[in-house]
């Protein structure tokens, strides 16, 4: 009797065990969907993020395909564009250090809906072809709304959204994945060009018209979408933490605080190394008025050649980042500005009746690799920099503005150099110029290599 009393009581076990082998497996189920279902929200988020990233900035920065039509439609000469260019420089160096604190004050999502919402405003507005001076408040306008109110708050929403296992992952695909939206924005506006050019894209207002209102259209539709699809972040463990950080960093903003960043040789030697990177990364901007100007290339053809530049972008982000991954990342910094010299060099002082077009074309594109490339790497040098964790938000801010001075120095130089020796020769000295910045750039990677090597 008892041995069936203990045959009972197994099989009560086993079938215990059973249900809850089932139930664990369905509980399991359940958490793998609503996991599934939250990092779907997630990635569609970054998405959308990564989207609004990518049709801010092409607007702004149109001169890189349509330089000399540019010119054409406005009226306006190149020495009016970079004295533009300056301005917008100018406003940015104010707007990138402010930004942070704006974007802690404010909701990040609506920050980022708002910028776009103004700057596609701004962009119908520039479609009318204004007159300079009104062209000149517009790019301003760009400024503002460009990166004081959504520089910080775009990289405070990735950094929100994203797991600390994943933010590495996800600020690289941000660069990368902004660089795709540009080249096929860019591809859509030169179907656009083309087809209301009539094939000849000399001056057209109406081809350039198009071209403005699509990328114009495109950041009003990404303005709503933000409003509408991006969660507004709750003040999570995580954000109240860099908040209360921010906070540290304003309340202890003291000599001791900037004598610690002051005094952090890598802190300098980064935010130069940036500046020499950043200057050769302005000569994008002049690649195809080059072609256009020096090489004779027509409109359209020079639209083509610098949307292929455009895929660059992911590819020399995401390519440079494995192989520094791989090997010494100052080391293919380092690689990839001699490379970028030797491109300019080769643009800046080959005759163009000794070597074909397809030449300049081919070396435009892989100047344009090695430029995206150098992009993608300088950042990576924080690591090394031995910067305090108190003073880490000050010291990048404070290398951002040594950094990204060359948004004004580098329209002005090009004035100067056009007004010295004319179109043509002063296109081919700005990009001799540029070389020079890397070659300082070079010397400035192996100092900082060499110092980080002597004191590990």
């Amino acid at each position: 009797m008892s041995s069936k009393l203990m045959y009972r009581n197994i099989l009560i076990t086993q079938e215990q065990r059973l249900f809850f082998l089932i139930f664990c497996a369905l509980s399991g189920v359940k958490g793998m969907v609503i996991s599934m279902k939250h990092n779907l929200s997630r990635y569609f988020q970054f998405l959308l993020i990564v989207l609004a990233a990518g049709s801010i900035y092409p607007l702004i920065y149109l001169r890189s395909n349509y330089q000399e039509t540019i010119l054409s439609v406005f009226g306006i000469s190149l020495e009016n564009l970079n004295a533009i260019y300056s301005a917008l420089g100018i406003v940015f160096i104010i707007g990138y250090f402010p930004s942070g604190w704006l974007a802690d004050k404010f909701s990040a999502k609506k920050l980022i809906s708002f910028s776009l919402l103004i700057c596609g405003l701004a962009g119908l507005w520039f479609a009318q072809i204004p007159s300079f001076q009104m062209v000149l408040v517009i790019f301003v306008i760009w400024g503002v709304f460009s990166v004081f109110t959504f520089w910080s708050a775009h990289l405070k929403m990735v950094k929100l959204i994203a797991r600390k296992e994943e933010e590495g992952r996800f600020f690289g695909i941000l660069d990368g994945g902004r660089g795709a939206v540009e080249a096929i924005l860019a591809m859509i506006a030169l179907f656009i060009f083309t087809n209301v050019s009539g094939g000849d894209g000399a001056g057209t207002v109406e081809a350039l018209q198009g071209v403005i209102y699509l990328y114009s259209f495109a950041m009003l539709i990404m303005s709503v979408l933000i409003l509408l699809f991006v969660k507004e972040s709750s003040k999570s463990s995580k954000e109240e933490k860099v908040v209360e950080v921010l906070k540290n960093y304003t309340i202890n903003l003291n000599a001791q605080t900037l004598k610690k960043i002051i005094w952090n040789k890598y802190v300098w030697l980064m935010g130069s190394i940036i500046f020499m990177g950043y200057t050769i990364a302005w000569m994008i901007f002049y690649l195809g008025g080059f072609l256009q100007t020096n090489i004779e290339v027509n409109a359209i053809r020079v639209a083509q050649v610098m949307v292929v530049s455009l895929w660059m972008r992911p590819i020399g982000g995401i390519v440079g980042g494995c192989l520094a991954d791989k090997f010494n990342k100052n080391l293919i910094l380092g690689c990839a500005l001699g490379l970028a010299v030797i491109g300019l060099l080769a643009l800046a002082l080959t005759p163009p009746t000794v070597a074909s077009q397809l030449f300049f074309e081919v070396i435009i594109i892989f100047v344009s690799l090695m430029i995206h490339t150098v992009r993608g790497l300088y950042w990576s040098l924080l690591g090394d920099c031995k910067i305090d964790d108190s003073v880490l938000g000050l010291s990048i801010g404070f290398i951002s503005l040594l950094g990204y001075i060359p948004d004004f120095v580098a329209p002005f130089v090009s004035t100067l150099l056009l007004t010295m020796f004319g179109s043509s020769i002063g296109q081919n000295a700005f990009f001799i110029f540029g070389a020079i910045m890397g070659v300082v750039g070079i010397i400035l990677v192996i100092i900082f290599n060499g110092i980080l090597k002597h004191e590990t």
